[in-house]
């Protein structure tokens, strides 16, 4: 009877198991997320590690972004030359954050993919890494002056490099066409002409407004 007791006694209650953490991200910031307001903006707790180069790339701008009206920012290869830029450490959830200002899409349809890259401390420690570039580059435009100003200011907030900076203020640009940037809640017509995906141009007019009904419609 004894044996009996303990053969149908009931089992111990088991430990909620935890689902294992997913790592930080570390993020090389080149261009706007550069500037401390807009990572403040966009994540909740983003770590600076530090500023980092990227040797055998160039800042460029390509195709055109109606928050700034002017050039895209992204990473072209440039043998012989050197990127600066920030290094951030991110959560997952910071990291998901950006990746939806950034234009992130798992379907690959999006402005921006994730590229991953070795950067550079200025002591030489080498750090792995992941930064955003443009998936398809489209016609080279210089970015608006105000934009090119935001990186800037950025840039000298970390403490780039005075050589790196002079560089950066030497990209041409133009003054923006409308006040800059575009408040929040016109991102969603301004992703739609930012964006490099082939169906979302269906959804604005001639004028370039987004057609009265076209979320829905696409919904169906």
């Amino acid at each position: 009877m004894r044996d009996e007791a303990i053969l149908f006694a009931p089992a111990p209650a088991r430990q909620g198991v935890r689902p294992p953490k997913k790592p930080k991200i570390r993020y090389f910031a080149y261009g706007p997320n550069m500037h401390p307001d807009q990572m403040r903006e966009r994540c909740l707790h983003p770590v600076v590690l530090g500023i980092a180069r990227l040797p055998g790339y160039a800042l460029a701008f390509h195709g055109h972004t109606w928050l700034w009206d002017g050039g895209m920012e992204t990473v072209v290869p440039a043998p012989g030359r050197d990127l600066w830029g920030v290094l951030y450490e991110l959560s997952p959830t910071d990291a998901d954050s950006l990746d939806a200002w950034q234009d992130i899409r798992l379907n690959g349809t999006g402005s921006y993919f994730h590229s991953p890259v070795e950067v550079f401390a200025p002591d030489g420690t080498r750090s792995d890494a992941v930064l955003y570039r443009k998936d398809i580059l489209g016609e080279p435009l210089p970015p608006s002056r105000e934009f090119l100003e935001h990186i800037l200011c950025g840039a000298r907030a970390h403490g780039l490099p005075e050589g790196y900076l002079r560089e950066l203020a030497g990209i041409p640009c133009v003054p923006a066409r409308y006040p800059v940037p575009r408040r929040r809640d016109e991102n969603r017509e301004a992703f739609l002409r930012t964006t490099s995906c082939p169906d979302c141009s269906s959804l604005l007019d001639a004028g370039g407004k987004l057609k009265e009904g076209a979320f829905e419609a696409r919904e169906e």
